[in-house]
C-alpha cells in the first residue's frame, strides 16, 4: 500500500466483537486473565495478549502498527509525549559511563534533556560543531552507544545527511537515532537512508490538531545487536528487570523496541492515554492531505517574507541560494516543510513586537497544527539556554519561528503583513 492508504488502514482489520469500523477506545487499566496459568504465560511472553495498559493497550497498538508501517519499521512503542520518546530511545541502550553523540541543531527541550538531565544519570552527550558526518565522527569513542539527530532541525531548519550519519555510526558499531517529527514519513523516511531508530512527537504534525500529547519510538529492526554482545549486553543477556528474557533471542529483529517497552515504559510509566491514541489515529488518517497544504502554504509564506522590506533574512530550504538547499533537495525532493524562521529588522525588540502583533497566528510553542502558529524562540523554547548556546542551536534574538497552517493563504499573508507593519 502507498503511504496515503497505510495512514488510514494499517494495523486494523476491524473489531472481531463489535465489527466497529473505527478503532475502539479501550479505556481500561487492565485486562482479565483466563487463569493463573494464562497470566503466567503472558508474563513469560509465551502467548500474545494484553496485561496492563501501562505496557500495552489495543487502541495504542493500532497506532503503533500504523506508524511503524508508515516509517517502514518492524514495530513501534507509543508513549505519553515526544520527550518521553527521545528519552526512552536513548535509555534503552545506555547506562552510566556511556555517551551519545548528537548534531547541535536540536529542539530546546531535547538539548536540555541530553545536555543536563541524562548527565545526572551518568550518561554523557557530545554535541558536534556541525551536523556534518565528519564532525560527528570526531566525537565517537569506545563508550558511545548512539548517534542522534533531527531529520529537520527545530528551529534551525537544517536537513541532516542521514545517509552520511548512518554510515559513520555503523562504522563504529552504534545505531543512528533520528527524530523525524518535522518531516513526518510523508516527506522523509529515515529508515530508507540507514536510520535504525526513529522517534516522533506525535503531538505535532502526526496528530495535527493540537489536542493530544503523544510520542512514538519506531524500531527499524535492522541494527545487528547480536553482533555486539558486550556493547549492547542488555539486549543479549538475561534481563533481570523482566523475567530473565534475552531480547535478541526471544524477539529477534524487534529486540530493541521490546526492551524499550518492557523495561523503560513498564518501570517508568510514560504511557499514552488510549483516548489520546484514538485522537492521534484520526490525525494520522489525514496526514498526507494536510502535509500537501502545509508545504504549499509554507512556500508562499517564505516567498512573501523574502520580498518584504521589514524582514532581514528568511531561513527556508526551498530557496536555491540557501546553504540548506542541496541537502533538502537530496532528501526532500521538491517539497519543503512548513516550519521556517525569519528575522525582523531591528533585533530582539522588533522580533518581540512582531510576535505580539499576530492575530491569526497563535502565539505558542507547539508546531505542526492545522492552525498557523508562531514562536519567538529566544523568549520561549530556548530561553533556558545561554545566548551562546542559542546561537549554537540556530536561534538568534530577532528570530521568529512559523509553523504555517492550512488556512487560506490570503489570510495568512494578511496577518504577517499587519504584524510586520507594527514591528
Amino acid at each position: 500500500m502507498k503511504l496515503e492508504t497505510i495512514a488510514i488502514h494499517a494495523g486494523y482489520d476491524g473489531d472481531p466483537t463489535s465489527k466497529a469500523v473505527a478503532v475502539p477506545i479501550y479505556q481500561t487499566v487492565g485486562f482479565e486473565f483466563d487463569s493463573a496459568e494464562h497470566g503466567a504465560a503472558l508474563f513469560n511472553l509465551e502467548v500474545p495478549g494484553n496485561i496492563y495498559t501501562r505496557i500495552g493497550n489495543p487502541t495504542n497498538t493500532v497506532l503503533e502498527k500504523r506508524v511503524a508501517a508508515l516509517e517502514g519499521g518492524v514495530d513501534a512503542l507509543s508513549v505519553s509525549a515526544g520527550m518521553s520518546a527521545v528519552y526512552y530511545a536513548v535509555a534503552t541502550i545506555t547506562e552510566m559511563g556511556n555517551n551519545i553523540v548528537s548534531t547541535p541543531q536540536l529542539y530546546g527541550a531535547t538539548f536540555t534533556l541530553l545536555n543536563l538531565y541524562i548527565a545526572k544519570q551518568g550518561i554523557g552527550a557530545k554535541f558536534a560543531a556541525s551536523d556534518h558526518p565528519d564532525d560527528i565522527e570526531k566525537l565517537i569513542d569506545e563508550n558511545t552507544r548512539a548517534v542522534f539527530c533531527e531529520s529537520i532541525g527545530n528551529p534551525a531548519g537544517n536537513v541532516a545527511d542521514i545517509e552520511g550519519l548512518a554510515r559513520v555510526a555503523h562504522r563504529h558499531h552504534v545505531p543512528l537515532i533520528v527524530d523525524n517529527t518535522i518531516a513526518t514519513p510523508i516527506l522523509l523516511r529515515p529508515i530508507e537512508y540507514g536510520a535504525d531508530v526513529v522517534v516522533h512527537a506525535m503531538t505535532k504534525f502526526m496528530g495535527g490538531h493540537g489536542n493530544s500529547l503523544g510520542g512514538m519510538v519506531v524500531d527499524s529492526g535492522k541494527f545487528p545487536w547480536r553482533d555486539y554482545p558486550d556493547k549492547f549486553y542488555m539486549l543479549n543477556r538475561p534481563e533481570p528487570a523482566y523475567h530473565g528474557v534475552v531480547y535478541t533471542e526471544h524477539y529477534g529483529a524487534a529486540a530493541y523496541i521490546a526492551r524499550c517497552r518492557t523495561v523503560c515504559q513498564r518501570n517508568t510509566g510514560a504511557t499514552l492515554s488510549p483516548f489520546n491514541g484514538f485522537l492521534l489515529l484520526q490525525g494520522v488518517e489525514t496526514l498526507a492531505l494536510r502535509v500537501e497544504r502545509h508545504v504549499e502554504n509554507g512556500r508562499k509564506v517564505a516567498e512573501f517574507l523574502r520580498d518584504h522590506d521589514r524582514v532581514d533574512w528568511v531561513n527556508y530550504a526551498g530557496f536555491s541560494d540557501n546553504p540548506l538547499y542541496p541537502m533538502a533537495q537530496r532528501y526532500l525532493g521538491s517539497r519543503r516543510p512548513s516550519l521556517l524562521t525569519f528575522g525582523v529588522k531591528g533585533g530582539f525588540e522588533a522580533g518581540r513586537k512582531c510576535f505580539n502583533a499576530f492575530r491569526l497566528f497563535k502565539r505558542m510553542v507547539n508546531l505542526g497544527d492545522a492552525k498557523s502558529l508562531s514562536c519567538h524562540p529566544a523568549s520561549t523554547t530556548h530561553r533556558q539556554l545561554t545566548p551562546e548556546e542559542q546561537l549554537r542551536v540556530g536561534v538568534s534574538p530577532e528570530m521568529i519561528r512559523l509553523s504555517v497552517g492550512i488556512e487560506h493563504i490570503d489570510d495568512i499573508l494578511a496577518d504577517l503583513s499587519q504584524a510586520l507593519d507594527k514591528a
